[in-house]
């Protein structure tokens, strides 16, 4: 799945790498593939970083729902695909509290190398500690840690640059290569070693799979610039004590909610997605009010709503291959290779070949078609029509008794195409939409709509059976693609309202 970062304006003059201020620091003179050296380091721990998050992501909602016998928790299906639909939608809502820790207590680097110790062991948790205690205590870890390293990383990439630097754009590119090869590995050999072995010894390999990045990035994280060490805007005396109270309100509260019963592991994805609900109101009440955005910013954030719900609708659909088409993967498709069965953990590497084949192939595309691109609301509304179409792509084969591979293959094509349209521009958008005074919430919007979608899918799954597959990837389908075709009709109006954003 595509990790999107923004990787600002080119030029053609050569320059240093920069502060986030943009002002030039001293390149060490090292390189990697023509790019700051330092760039070599963010991208084996994102790689590895990757490798341990979807190596794990892929077996979870198995080792949930299987029976003890065969080595999982037996924790009924629906109630497990709505904790797989829980997590995802948290580690979002964490990318919020990473960004502010990074700014006001510990700085990008520091938050990004303790989220990384976050992940390798709620990796190791997952691995060691047996049962349900293990399954919490290491979930909790890896969100926490995933939130914080995915709001940090490519600010990292990002200091390695000025702003007119005309390596930057590649140098994302390569960054976000990293992103994809580690998506692509991670499954199979923790889908490997799950089947060989068992469950624990694929949460293993994902944990050694962190240590590695880490160890890589512990011993040369001293060639980063200095500015990634700064705290942008630390926190006054006084300050910290009232935040550690707040802190100790919300836990409070979380405990409460869960003692009384309103919140439970069978509605923990609804309450994820009612969360993310009432905190992007909050931030879109707070944007649209406050004195500090002037009209014509207002019009953009204005302009940004239908877009998030678009957002929101898509990854609804496309996280459901941690759940959905995980379930289907192993009780209806034929893996069968010469006598041989495939691991069902992967067919979560499909996207990312897809993803590495075609996204030079669009980055091209559109640079040839330059302003006569489509807009952003456009491409927004074709990606989910796509993504819709891929769910309607069930329906054919609902009564076949063993889905061939190639089908489901067709299936994540049309899929990832759709996401192509839609999560590369995602980001990069909220950034250029954002009110001058409210970068950060912009960008937290952004990932909440994400977090949104992604606890969506989890409330989805639990609608899902085998016997009627017809009735839930056909409504689901058609209403995301009826979704799509109103984003098309409306995205007139709503570049509009961008005013003069892309």
């Amino acid at each position: 799945m595509i990790r999107q970062t923004d990787s600002g304006a080119t030029s053609a003059s050569h320059a240093a790498p920069s502060t986030p201020d943009g002002t030039a620091t001293v390149d060490t003179g090292r390189r990697f593939l023509g790019q700051p050296g330092p760039l070599a380091n963010l991208f084996s721990v994102e790689m590895w970083e990757r490798f341990s998050f979807y190596g794990m992501q892929v077996m979870l909602v198995f080792y949930m729902y299987w029976e003890t016998t065969r080595g999982g928790l037996g924790i009924d299906q629906s109630v497990a695909t709505g904790i797989v639909g829980a997590y995802g939608g948290m580690v979002y809502v964490f990318c919020i509290l990473g960004g502010w820790v990074a700014d006001r207590i510990l700085g990008s680097e520091k938050t990004m190398f303790l989220s990384g110790l976050l992940i390798m062991a709620g990796h190791i948790a997952l691995a060691l500690v047996p049962d349900v205690p293990g399954l919490v205590l290491g979930l909790v870890l890896v969100a926490v840690g995933s939130g914080g390293l995915k709001a940090n990383v490519s600010n990292l990439v990002g200091a390695l640059y000025a702003h007119d630097d005309p390596r930057r754009d590649a140098g994302f590119s390569i960054f976000y290569m990293g992103v994809n090869i580690g998506a692509l590995i991670g499954p199979l050999l923790t889908g490997a070693a799950r089947q060989a072995w068992g469950f624990h010894v694929g949460f293993g390999i994902a944990a050694v799979g962190m240590a590695v990045g880490l160890t890589q990035y512990a011993l040369t994280r001293h060639r980063l610039p200095a500015s990634v060490h700064r705290v942008p805007d630390p926190l006054r005396p006084g300050q910290l004590g009232r935040v550690a109270l707040g802190a100790a309100v919300v836990v409070a509260v979380a405990v409460v909610l869960f003692l009384t019963g309103l919140v439970h592991v069978g509605n923990l994805a609804d309450a994820v997605v009612v969360l993310s609900a009432v905190a992007a109101l909050a931030i879109f009440a707070l944007l649209l009010t406050s004195p500090k955005v002037s009209a014509e910013e207002r019009s953009r954030v204005r302009a940004f709503i239908p877009l998030f719900v678009g957002s929101a609708v898509f990854f609804a659909l496309f996280q459901q291959q941690f759940t959905v088409i995980a379930i289907y993967s192993e009780t209806r498709l034929d893996r069968d290779v010469a006598g041989w069965t495939v691991p069902m953990e992967w067919v979560n590497s499909i996207n990312p070949v897809f993803i590495i084949l075609l996204a030079p192939l669009f980055a091209v595309l559109w640079t040839r078609l330059g302003r006569r691109q489509p807009s952003t609301p456009v491409k927004f509304g074709l990606g989910i029509v796509l993504i819709g179409l891929a769910f309607l792509l069930f329906i054919p084969v609902a009564d076949v008794l063993r889905v061939p591979l190639l089908w489901l293959t067709l299936i994540l094509l049309v899929a990832t195409l759709g996401e192509l349209m839609v999560s590369p521009v995602g980001l990069s958008l909220s950034t250029k939409l954002a009110p001058a005074a409210f970068p950060v919430m912009t960008v937290a919007l952004y990932n909440l709509s994400v977090a949104l979608g992604s606890a969506a899918a989890g409330s989805l799954a639990g609608s899902y059976s085998q016997e009627d597959e017809v009735a839930y990837f056909g409504t689901l389908g058609a209403v995301t693609v009826g979704v799509g075709l109103v984003m098309l009709l409306i995205s007139r109006p709503v570049r509009r309202g961008m005013r003069g954003v892309l």
